[in-house]
């Protein structure tokens, strides 16, 4: 009796860690991977000699790779919906020197010329999106077109030049926050950002347990909540301190606080609207979907459309930083965009996805990348290390799940319920997923 106790509160004692990160199978997997990233990251600050969480080094790694994770927010929607894109390097790359012409040779302002290269990318996607959705030419081939298309029109419209843009427009990818207020050694606005960021984490948290309450849903004890908050407000702080301690004139950069609005507004559009549940919907099921009401045309013209405008704002945002237009931009940007959206735990076949897990694989190539190059190592290397972590990052976890049970990353946080399977199966009918998080399964489609 006192061991069968034992083992119970063992076991409760492993749901209730379970439960502070979610406990569902999407957000094992992205938890898992964010493990990873840890891990990397532990693993080259120790290689480099404490080089990788210097203040520059951190800034110039997010200058460096928002335009990849810009890119994957859209790309893991495509993914999610069933299909894939080839032409986002290629769209971003003709949007960008049409931005920049715009300017240096049409005159017109900045703000226009930002607001010229997003319809430019509604028009390219709308284009698109007619030919997947409405003609119903697969994606792959259609975006493989538009590859060679864009691509083709940035070296036409550019001439094979080099286009530079003026000062103002570089501020949405080479700017920082600015300084304020009294010299504290620190960029007091990076320090308020980190503050208010890390009040929201105890915020929100309090409101999910009063939700949970409210609602009479089961919600995690107590402690793990607390647990939960001081751990993330804890890693918040310690990398606004390294942000806001930078040399002078730096800060958190503009283009990582792009990056951040666009996190939150589409995980909410996924996770909270009925249009980010449709999309699951067509991507685990295209055909049960539509029998259920759900237009899947409409969802796959308008997913392929976010994704070219996503891509004409990363285009805009690499100009800005790099100060200057070229024939060189976009290349391969699509494969590390796919690369971070499948390492974050998006599936092949579709259904399965995560805005936060793909932002968190973005951020596992951007290290390795940055990694690898602080520890001098060759650009041939750094490609086929990337391409080895990819395979192994997917084809374990495919692996794993095709022997009839949880994914690898699953495992690592349902080790208890694996033992219990045969009995869970007994008491509780199969559900066939849509690959939204477990939590959300119960949703209606259409509600």
């Amino acid at each position: 009796m006192t061991t069968q106790i034992a083992d119970k509160k063992k076991s409760g004692g492993i749901r209730d860690l379970g439960k502070m990160f979610g406990g569902g199978q999407s957000t094992g997997r992205q938890f898992g991977i964010l493990g990873a990233l840890v891990v990397i990251v532990v693993l080259f600050e120790i290689l480099t000699g404490g080089k990788t969480l210097e203040p520059v080094n951190l800034i110039n790694l997010v200058n460096q790779n928002v335009y990849v994770l810009v890119l994957a927010i859209g790309m893991v929607m495509v993914i999610i919906a069933g299909h894939i894109d080839l032409s986002v390097g290629s769209v971003a790359a003709v949007v960008g020197i049409i931005v920049a012409k715009s300017m240096t040779d049409w005159n017109l302002p900045w703000p226009l010329a930002i607001v010229l290269g997003l319809i430019i990318g509604v028009i390219i996607g709308a284009w698109q999106g007619w030919w997947v959705a409405y003609v119903g030419v697969p994606a792959f081939i259609v975006t493989l077109a538009g590859m060679l298309i864009f691509r083709g029109l940035n070296q036409l419209i550019g001439n094979a030049n080099t286009i530079p843009v003026p000062d103002g427009f570089t501020y949405i990818g080479g700017g920082f926050l600015p300084e304020w207020g009294p010299n504290t050694g620190y960029n007091n606005s990076t320090l308020l950002l980190g503050i208010i960021i890390a009040v929201i984490i105890a915020v929100m948290e309090v409101r999910t347990r009063r939700k949970q309450t409210k609602m009479g849903s089961d919600k995690a004890p107590l402690w793990v909540s607390v647990f939960k908050v001081v751990i993330l407000d804890a890693i918040v702080l310690y990398f606004t301190m390294l942000f806001a301690s930078g040399r002078v004139g730096t800060s958190f950069p503009v283009a990582g606080i792009i990056l951040g609005v666009l996190v939150i507004l589409y995980s909410f559009i996924t996770r909270n609207t009925i249009f980010g549940r449709h999309i699951y919907a067509v991507g685990g099921n295209s055909h049960a979907a539509e029998l259920s009401g759900v237009k899947i045309r409409r969802i796959n013209f308008f997913v392929m459309m976010n994704m070219s405008v996503l891509a004409a704002l990363a285009g805009m945002i690499a100009v800005a930083r790099s100060v200057s237009s070229g024939p060189q931009d976009g290349l391969n940007w699509e494969l590390d965009a796919i690369a971070a959206v499948f390492i974050g735990g998006a599936a092949v076949s579709g259904g399965i996805g995560t805005v936060a897990g793909s932002i968190i694989g973005g951020l596992v190539i951007a290290v390795l990348n940055n990694g690898l190059q602080l520890l001098g190592v060759t650009s041939d290397k750094v490609q086929i290390i990337k391409g080895l972590v990819l395979l192994i990052a997917v084809g374990v976890d495919v692996y794993s799940k095709r022997r009839g049970g949880p994914s690898l990353i699953g495992r690592m946080f349902n080790r208890d319920k694996g033992q219990r399977a045969d009995a869970a199966a007994e008491e509780q009918p199969a559900v066939v997923p849509t690959g939204e998080p477990a939590e959300d399964s119960s949703r209606s489609l259409t509600s």
